[in-house]
């Protein structure tokens, strides 16, 4: 199986980015984490990406905040997937690393999810996979079958309770 690379930009990012690493090991998917900065060690986050491929790669995950362009450093420099998580972390709650992190010129595509949406990069990273794997497929559908059964107890208590 190919693995998830989860990139943040910064330490204080881990707290959002456990959320992903976390709902990548209830998957089962080899993960590697790295602190990277776009701005500090880019030599560091162009060699990861450059090599990320012939390293057993199949998706990435790039977290970041603020200027946020981690995401674009790592795609620029391979054509795996790449899934932005933009963080929240200035005065601007995290809309300046969700445009920096969507508005990527025509060919080096950024994947983004929601501010702090750490599980659904997740998640995204997993859904990549599965293309070609049918046990992982399953396990996806499982976890869909888990949160319906979920919503359908809840909607039953609510309505017992007020109809």
């Amino acid at each position: 199986m190919k693995k998830v690379g989860v990139i943040m930009g910064s330490d204080s990012d881990l707290p959002v980015v456990e959320k992903c690493i976390n709902e990548l090991k209830k998957y089962e998917i080899p993960t590697e984490v790295h602190v990277y900065s776009a701005h500090r060690t880019p030599v560091e986050a162009i060699e990861f990406a450059q090599n990320a491929e012939k390293n057993g790669f199949g998706v990435l995950i790039s977290a970041a905040g603020k200027a946020a362009h981690l995401g674009g450093v790592i795609a620029a420099n391979t054509v795996l997937p790449v899934i932005g998580i933009p963080i929240k972390a200035s005065a601007l709650e995290g809309v300046d690393a969700l445009l920096s992190t969507v508005q990527m010129p025509p060919g080096i595509p950024v994947a983004s999810v929601a501010i702090d949406g750490a599980k659904n990069a997740a998640i995204l990273a997993v859904e990549m996979l599965a293309i070609g794997d049918p046990e992982l497929n399953r396990k996806l559908w499982d976890e869909r079958k888990k949160a319906h059964d979920a919503v359908v107890e809840k909607d039953a208590k609510v309505s017992a309770q007020f109809n």
